[in-house]
């Protein structure tokens, strides 16, 4: 068995998502555009945040990391999967495996940190409005995601490194198109029971923490609100928080389709991962351009400079046509 466990740490093997063999073309194609346009789409989210000198504010400073860790967590898994589909080889290196292993749990961290923090953003913004840019001063705003970011590599170094303590049986089939540590925990020859101790305590403390600061601002908000309510008012805190609530509820609700619907990894486990994974970094840049009017407006004044310079280019050129036209 010893032979067995350090030839299996070579490298393992992804079985990936359930498709049948005649249709992995369609699917690889719908893949990789969901992919192009996570990319593209989050892309746009943040050249406009740095573009737009109305958008330099905390909420849009934090949204603005969202949109760079949605890329991350995307590219993390999807590539490789896709590579996996057009080549028809499914071998991930052990190296490899625990990378990407490192780099979801880091990403994800992030996501979940940055939901929390913009929805304490909210909170002051209608909690003290009059207080607001003093509250949320820039020195806080990059505490704040300094935080997620140190916290998030923490506890992703963490769970990789202990993994990394465990040797592995002879199978080193992964049902899952990644690197995801339950699955790697099933291939683990000793015992795991520490691993899943860490999994349920610091893991699930910073799952749930976050997630309690973002029930607990939105609990605060409605009880201003309901305070003194108003059509005014309702709708514009609903304009404030409702893409910000739209990300929350597909972003947790997905994560607990995953981790707390079922204990085995099976085909509907693997669709909620595809979800959180792919479907959620590619439908944020939406759900905020569709929702946010500041981010229609700066769409729609940088596409208005870009038609501008396009007709300072081309007035020349026709100028110069025309020159050419008369002369002779």
């Amino acid at each position: 068995m010893r032979a067995e466990n350090q030839s299996s740490m070579s490298q393992f093997l992804l079985l990936g998502l359930p498709i049948p063999p005649g249709q992995q073309g369609v699917f690889f194609t719908l893949f990789l555009g969901m992919y192009l346009t996570t990319v593209l789409g989050n892309l746009l989210i943040i050249l406009l945040i740095r573009l737009d000198s109305h958008l330099h504010t905390p909420m849009y400073f934090f949204l603005s990391h969202l949109a760079f860790s949605d890329i991350s967590l995307s590219s993390v898994t999807v590539p490789k999967m896709l590579m996996n589909m057009q080549t028809g080889q499914q071998s991930i290196s052990y190296e490899g495996c625990i990378s990407q292993l490192y780099f979801f749990i880091h990403f994800a961290g992030i996501d979940n940190f940055l939901l929390a923090v913009m929805a304490y953003d909210r909170y002051v913004a209608i909690r003290h409005p009059l207080h607001y840019t003093t509250i949320m001063r820039e020195g806080l705003c990059v505490l704040l995601v300094a935080g997620s970011w140190i916290l998030s590599c923490g506890s992703a170094l963490l769970h990789t490194f202990l993994l990394a303590q465990l040797s592995f049986c002879a199978d080193h089939t992964i049902t899952h198109f990644f690197c995801d540590l339950a699955a790697l925990l099933k291939l683990s020859c000793p015992d795991t029971s520490l691993n899943k101790l860490v999994i349920f305590t610091e893991g699930g403390m910073l799952f749930f923490l976050p997630f309690g600061i973002i029930v607990g601002s939105y609990i605060h908000i409605g009880t201003i609100i309901l305070r003194v309510p108003s059509t005014k008012r309702l709708f514009k805190a609903f304009s404030t928080c409702g893409s910000h609530l739209s990300v929350v509820f597909l972003y947790y609700g997905t994560v607990a389709g995953v981790y707390f619907s079922s204990s085995s990894w099976d085909s509907k486990d693997i669709i909620a991962s595809v979800m959180y994974t792919i479907v959620t970094p590619m439908l944020n840049p939406f759900i905020y351009s569709l929702r946010n009017r500041d981010i229609k407006q700066a769409l729609e004044v940088c596409v208005n400079r870009v038609k501008f310079f396009k007709q300072q280019i081309l007035n020349p050129l026709v100028a110069v046509r025309s020159t050419g036209r008369y002369i002779s």
